[in-house]
């Protein structure tokens, strides 16, 4: 039967994740008020089903399942079917995950969760298939099961619902714990991190692997704290292998998910906005400790990708592009020898192949992922071809493979805009337009900035989380939404000394304090204090593929604090660090953006106020000598100099010097004067930047 005979109200969703399951026969709901008082009213379970657009495993289990009549009608006739887009609603999917976590000790997507009317969980897991398979019960036979349990077990369920909340609750409340917070915390966690890494390939675990791209910075942090080569040894064995193998588009730039190996070969092929924000940051960050060009050309290819496939005219950032082609995961991304062959012609082929592992048998279900072993150092030696040409004849074919690919059948694409993942995103473009003098990148972070600033915020200033072309924003902004975005403000006011930018950082900042600051325990909850009320309020206490809201709203504030001098953002900033404690000296891997914070915090910071027409070449140069090297403990504002200045901009400054007091009565002393301060004094006024440079070579 066709599932176009049925239409259910997901048709009038914007999330396109919903939208793909609007013609199921399931009597779909999205989360509101109209479900859960029908599920109150007619006094029945609840089946929550949560997943996102660009999840494969969730698109296999609607066309098994969701698209099967005999399981729309079970699921019509004895529940409540609610469709949850994961991306929009994180509150929900944090507090079920959890409860999945609790009763099968594993968790992923599609999630499937049985609630009872009051919302409480009593059953839960996730991919469910159509008949009895590897020990899962078939979707139909667990439908039927639970119905006539509700039925004629009700007192049992009821009981089992309110234990699993108390637990869910318990799990994800957090305690201060005593102890210092020194560099010997930071040490442990490299020690803690090295337990796990895998010396052979780079990155931590066995398969699958995910990239981790907060450890990957903090070890970088690591390596510059204590002079530990093994710490950045870790962080660029995993850069290189990742960068190389399958996981990373070698043709079109951008990484996709996750690797299903240890090898980082074969990857699960969906790209994610949030991955390509983190990565980018990650590989910038040791190009500019390490200068390796290899990471720069990453770090350019990625961001390419990202405008070239992941930009909406207007601005702001899509979500995500689909695994799936033609039904078909990764169908977009492999090739076969012989189509490489009639594209390249024999020789460019034979060489393309050599470097990239492509041959008759492939290397993955009878295709080729690219990927590669060895550097172009290597490979030159190996083949025998200077480097030089090496790398052109490789670019050649890589371009012409590239244009042939797009004309193919392209993997669906999510553009919601997320006001979080754009946050991450405009942070990439903000570091990367500074560090590699690249005002493309620049230009395109404070586009999307203005654009969520203009367009996701009501009238009393409060973010909203999400929207779609041709429909109003909406959602309330949850933690990570402003904890993002006001750490990406603080990058584009550093990239630009626009006083905007950090004013808007600072409104920000105090609407995150009015809405999520916990004044009695510290930390900020995830929910704003006006949200919904669910069955736990939760603080979001640990990084998953993205940072954990606290995270990054203590490395904001304290970034925030360093150039304004506000202690009120360095007292709550502090005082969440202790409240995390626990969770950085006992399970790092969950902890990286908060020990990146940690390492912020214990600086020594320097803070960097430049004084001179950023159109001058010498000040072009001071600006390049402190943007360009790995300098994580720094904060960087500015101004021109008196004789550069309009009267509307002198107006202009000393407003701004009222919010950066770094600023505060300094002048310049020849064409360009950096004045450098640390531990509350402040050096003496550097001229120039042959002086500039001496200084930082100390």
């Amino acid at each position: 039967m066709s599932t176009a005979t049925f239409t259910n109200r997901l048709i009038h969703e914007t999330s396109p994740y919903l939208r793909q399951h609007a013609h199921n026969p399931v009597d779909w709901h999205a989360w509101g008020d109209e479900a859960l008082q029908k599920a109150r009213e007619l006094d029945r379970p609840i089946f929550l089903s949560i997943g996102y657009s660009a999840c494969h495993w969730c698109h296999v289990m609607e066309h098994e399942s969701f698209e099967d009549p005999e399981i729309g009608k079970l699921l019509n006739d004895h529940f409540i079917s609610i469709k949850v887009d994961r991306e929009e609603r994180p509150d929900l999917d944090q507090i079920y995950m959890t409860a999945v976590q609790l009763l099968t000790r594993h968790g992923g997507w599609p999630m499937s969760v049985f609630l009872t009317p009051d919302l409480k969980p009593f059953f839960g897991g996730t991919y469910f298939p159509p008949v009895d398979r590897h020990g899962l019960p078939s979707f139909r036979r667990l439908l039927a099961h639970l119905a006539e349990a509700w039925q004629k077990q009700r007192p049992v369920i009821d009981e089992q619902a309110g234990q699993l909340t108390e637990h869910i609750q318990t799990a994800m409340r957090l305690e201060a714990s005593a102890g210092q917070l020194d560099e010997n915390v930071l040490r442990q966690a490299g020690h803690k991190l090295a337990r796990s890494f895998d010396f052979t390939y780079g990155g931590f675990g066995q398969a699958p692997k995910f990239p981790h791209p907060m450890e990957i910075r903090l070890l970088l942090r690591l390596w510059q704290r204590f002079g530990d080569d093994d710490f950045l040894d870790m962080a660029t064995k995993t850069l290189d292998h990742m960068a190389q193998g399958g996981m990373y588009d070698q043709l079109g730039g951008g990484f996709h998910r996750y690797s299903t190996d240890e090898r980082w070969l074969v990857p699960h092929f969906e790209k994610m906005l949030y991955d390509n924000a983190l990565l980018a940051v990650a590989y910038l960050e040791a190009y500019q400790a390490t200068g390796t060009p290899f990471y720069r050309r990453i770090v350019d290819e990625t961001l390419e990708y990202v405008l070239g496939e992941m930009t909406r005219d207007d601005g702001p950032f899509f979500s995500t592009q689909d695994a799936d082609s033609e039904g078909v995961e990764g169908k977009f991304f492999v090739w076969s020898e012989d189509e490489i062959e009639r594209i390249l012609g024999k020789a460019e082929a034979d060489l393309f192949g050599a470097v990239y592992d492509v041959t008759a048998e492939g290397n993955w279900e009878g295709h080729n992922i690219l990927h590669r072993f060895r550097s172009d150092e290597q490979h030159s030696k190996m083949l025998g071809v200077p480097q030089g040409e090496l790398q052109r004849r490789l670019r050649e074919s890589r371009q012409k493979l590239f244009v042939i690919r797009t004309r193919r059948v392209w993997p669906g694409r999510d553009e919601k805009i997320l006001t979080a993942w754009n946050g991450l995103m405009i942070a990439a473009f903000a570091e990367a337009g500074q560090a590699l003098e690249n005002p493309k990148y620049t230009t395109a972070a404070e586009k999307a900035a203005a654009w969520i600033l203009d367009h996701m915020r009501t009238p009393d200033g409060r973010l909203l989380r999400t929207t779609f072309a041709g429909a109003a924003p909406k959602l309330n902004g949850y933690l990570d939404d402003y904890a993002y975005l006001i750490d990406a403000l603080v990058s584009l006011y550093e990239a630009t000394f626009e006083p905007r930018w950090l004013t808007a950082a600072l409104d920000l900042a105090r609407v995150m304090g009015e809405q999520f600051w916990d004044d009695g325990d510290g930390g900020f909850f995830y929910t704003g204090k006006d949200h919904e009320r669910l069955i736990a309020r939760t603080k979001d206490p640990h990084d998953n593929a993205t940072p954990s809201g606290n995270a990054m709203a203590v490395t904001a504030l304290l970034r925030l604090a360093k150039l304004t001098g506000r202690t009120d953002l360095q007292h709550k900033a502090e005082r969440t660090l202790t409240l995390f404690a626990g969770l950085m000296r006992g399970s790092p891997m969950a902890a990286g953006q908060m020990l990146i914070a940690l390492d912020f915090d214990l600086g020594p910071v320097r803070e960097f106020a430049v004084v001179g027409d950023p159109a001058n070449a010498e000040t072009q140069q001071v600006l390049r000598l402190i943007r360009q090297r790995f300098r994580p403990h720094k904060v960087v504002c500015g101004k021109r100099g008196v004789g550069s200045r309009s009267q509307a901009q002198l107006g202009n400054e000393s407003e701004v010097e009222k919010m950066v007091p770094l600023l505060a009565n300094r002048s310049a002393q020849g064409v360009v004067t950096t004045y450098i301060c640390e531990n509350q004094t402040c050096q003496a006024p550097v001229v120039g930047a042959r002086a500039l440079e001496a200084v930082l070579g100390k």
